[in-house]
């Protein structure tokens, strides 16, 4: 089953949320969500009821690879097109797509860390 619009947001703010060391909140603009580790952006949600969608950070191979399989994943809106993608509700856009994606991207930011850095390290 695909996630609609609010249920791909707050599946995303959900999985963000349960992640070690996660922070959130609005710096840009009231309409963008955005989650952080260690002050790294990893996650923006996007509150326009017009345009439920999500943007995270993704390997640019593995980011041509989702855009090509599904029709609402779209190069990263108001970042880097190669290194973030934007998820919209539609067919095959489920849960566990959207968990994995914010899991994903939270990995990527944590591996480009020092390791002192990392959530929990002493």
């Amino acid at each position: 089953m695909s996630a609609a619009g609010d249920r791909l947001q707050a599946t995303a703010r959900h999985a963000a949320l349960a992640l070690p060391g996660v922070s959130h909140g609005r710096p840009f603009t009231p309409g963008l969500d955005v989650y952080k580790v260690v002050g790294k952006v990893f996650l923006i949600v996007t509150d326009d009821p017009d345009e439920q969608v999500i943007t995270v950070k993704c390997e640019p191979e593995h980011a041509r690879a989702q855009e090509r399989g599904y029709r609402t994943i779209t190069p990263g809106r108001y970042l880097d097109k190669r290194h973030w993608i934007s998820l919209g509700p539609g067919p095959g856009i489920t849960k566990r797509l959207i968990t994995d994606a914010v899991e994903h991207s939270y990995d990527l930011v944590i591996e480009g860390l020092p390791r002192r850095d990392h959530p929990g390290a002493r």
